[in-house]
This record gives structure tokens, C-alpha cells and sequence, in this order.
């Protein structure tokens, strides 16, 4: 279940940062994971030295990413409160510092951040978090501001050279951004932190025939309630319009980073190894069909709470790049920072999961 989404907050970023690294090989996994980390912690900063210039503090230290040739273009603001929750980065490496694996460097890095605890944004996150909850996050003013800032950037430069990062809160938001514009045709390379997955936390559960047995019960309610719905006429024409929207997303594969202890994400572990089970059951189309609703937003919207959208959920994907982080953490809150990406002693598990 989708809460309170933590931020990792600058006081990481400055003891824990990806100082180790001398130089980007752009062709290593584990680099692009850190910088694309890194620059989501700078919008945190960038936040959060706005408000210390406003409380009449001094800034926090200088920002990692400039040693590697990063410098912030624009910022992505509220127009109510002017607070800041994404930056558009530009890579300008110098000219001596060519080499073969600049050819999977991006141009431009658009971040967004995740929730932050402080007492001028927390409210206003939070709110924003609930909204993931109910599947409104399309409809608030944040993801307006957002997806106007993906699409005027790719008009000009195009989508090749143009990548999509965020943590939690900001990984959500920049999911929507990323199918929004695979829709359009447009597959930006995207990383995504921690993002959140509305549902109950069956992962969680340590009995692995509990797990299963609860999925597979799951996915013959929403093939129920979805067979019900494509025998009405009144649902015909959407049913058919969400299915194709799916299917126009699946060449999208976005990388998300989860970490198996962490309740917010976890979900997406889960979610796709019971969808490949389905398909090696020879079960595609129901897998098919089931894994474009949330079965949470079905629940929710049955029993009457208000501004539940149950068409095409947030953070259902047809096809993704997931790493999974099996490293030990404390707790819960550790397992949702941000500053765990960027470690260099982490064990992972990587899949790649591809629509059928």
C-alpha cells in the first residue's frame, strides 16, 4: 500500500554521493544508475536551498554532478507556492573527453523528486501522494507543468538524447511523463526509483504459496470484474480504447529500481514474475487483459471512496527493466532512500520483462 513516501534528503547526498567515481563509462549499468540517482538528489537540493535562501540560511555544498560536466537549465516549479520538484540537467562534456561510450549518454536529464519532510513541502507532497493513490496524479497541476516540460525540451532536441529520472513521488511522476509520451511515439530511456505501486503488500507475505495463491485469486477477480465489463455496452468502446493504449506503450521499456523490503514498491517484484508465470502457462491473454487493471482501484472504487480512476492505473506497465536491490537494510525507510542506488557494493537482481 502506497504511504507516506520518504525523501533521502541532501545531508546523504553530501557524505554518501558517487565521489568514488573518477569518470562516467557510459556503457556501465552501475554509472548510469548513479548519475541518473545523483540528479534526482540535486532536485532535492535544489528544493531545499530555496528554502533556505528564503529562512536566510546558506546553501548546501556544491552539487557532484558539475565535476561531471552537468549544470541545471531549468527548473521545474509550481506556479502556486514556486516550489521546486524537477530540474532539466544538460550534459556538456568537454571536447577532449570523447570517448565510444558517449554514444549512450544522454543530452538531457529531466528529475523530479519525491516527497520531502519539511514543513514548507510536506503537506503539499502529501497531498500529491494521494492523489498516486487514487490515480489522479494526471489531473493535478504538478504532472501538467511536468509533461509540458518533457514535451517542449523533446520538440527541440528530440527524444533520443533525452532521459527521464525520479525518486518515489517523482519516480511516479515521471512514469506518467514516460508513457504519455510513448503514446506519442516517443521512448525515452528512463529510470525510475522506488516508484510507487498502489496495492496491498502481498510481497511482503514470507509464505511463498500464500503469495501465489493470493495472485492468482487476484487475477481471476479482475478477469471477472474485466469480462463484466467488456460484456456491457456501456463499456465496450473504453475497454477497447485502454487495451490499445497498453499495447502502444509495450515497446517502452523503462529500468525500475525497487528494493525487495520496501512495502511502497515492492509490488512490481510480484506483479511481473506472476505475469510471466501466466504466460509460461500458456495463460498470455489473461495475463494480458489482468495486468492492465489494479484490482486495489477496482476495491476502492466498489466501495465508494470518492475520486478513484480505475482506468489505466499509474503503475501498471506492459513491459519494464527491473532491478531488484537484495541488499540487507535496517528498515522500511531505508529501504525506500534514495542514496542506496548510488552504493558500489550492492546485490542485485536484474530482469527484463517484455509485453507479449
Amino acid at each position: 500500500m502506497c504511504s507516506v513516501i520518504m525523501a533521502s534528503g541532501s545531508e546523504y547526498f553530501n557524505r554518501c554521493g558517487p565521489k568514488y567515481l573518477s569518470n562516467i563509462d557510459w556503457n556501465n549499468a552501475h554509472h548510469r544508475r548513479s548519475v541518473s540517482a545523483s540528479l534526482v538528489e540535486g532536485v532535492y537540493m535544489l528544493e531545499e536551498d530555496r528554502q533556505a535562501r528564503r529562512g536566510g540560511s546558506q546553501c548546501v555544498a556544491p552539487p557532484w554532478w558539475e565535476f561531471f560536466n552537468f549544470k541545471v537549465v531549468n527548473a521545474v516549479v509550481d506556479d502556486n507556492d514556486k516550489s521546486i520538484f524537477g530540474a532539466i540537467f544538460e550534459y556538456k562534456p568537454s571536447a577532449y573527453s570523447y570517448h565510444r561510450s558517449m554514444d549512450r549518454s544522454p543530452r538531457y536529464v529531466i528529475a523530479f523528486r519525491g516527497t520531502l519532510i519539511k514543513l514548507e513541502s510536506f503537506a503539499r507532497d502529501l497531498k500529491l501522494d494521494i492523489d498516486i493513490i487514487r490515480n489522479g496524479l494526471h489531473h493535478t497541476g504538478h504532472f501538467r507543468t511536468a509533461i509540458k516540460a518533457v514535451l517542449d525540451l523533446v520538440s527541440v532536441v528530440g527524444s533520443s538524447k533525452v532521459w527521464l529520472t525520479g525518486h518515489s513521488l517523482g519516480a511516479a511522476m515521471a512514469m506518467l511523463a514516460g508513457k504519455n509520451m510513448a503514446k506519442r511515439g516517443n521512448f525515452l530511456e528512463a529510470f525510475l526509483f522506488n516508484p510507487p505501486y498502489v496495492s496491498p503488500p502481498i510481497e511482503r507475505i514470507k509464505n511463498k504459496k500464500v503469495r501465489h495463491g493470493l495472485r492468482f485469486a487476484g487475477t481471476l477477480i479482475k478477469a471477472g470484474i474485466a469480462f463484466a465489463a467488456a460484456a456491457s455496452d456501456n463499456h465496450n468502446n473504453s475497454n477497447g480504447i485502454q487495451d490499445s493504449s497498453f499495447a502502444a506503450i509495450s515497446g517502452w521499456i523503462p529500468c525500475l529500481f525497487v528494493n525487495h523490503l520496501d512495502p511502497i514498491c515492492s509490488e512490481y517484484i510480484g506483479h511481473f514474475k506472476h505475469k510471466k508465470k501466466l504466460e509460461d502457462l500458456g495463460a498470455g491473454g489473461l495475463a494480458r487483459l489482468t495486468s492492465q487493471h489494479s484490482l486495489g482501484n477496482m476495491a476502492m472504487s466498489a466501495v465508494g471512496i470518492k475520486g478513484i480512476d480505475t482506468s489505466e492505473p499509474l503503475h501498471l506497465l506492459p513491459s519494464a527493466n527491473l532491478t531488484v536491490n537484495l541488499y540487507p537494510c535496517q528498515d522500511m525507510i531505508s529501504a525506500h532512500e534514495l542514496h542506496q542506488w548510488w552504493r558500489p557494493d550492492l546485490n542485485l537482481s536484474c530482469s527484463v520483462y517484455k509485453y507479449k
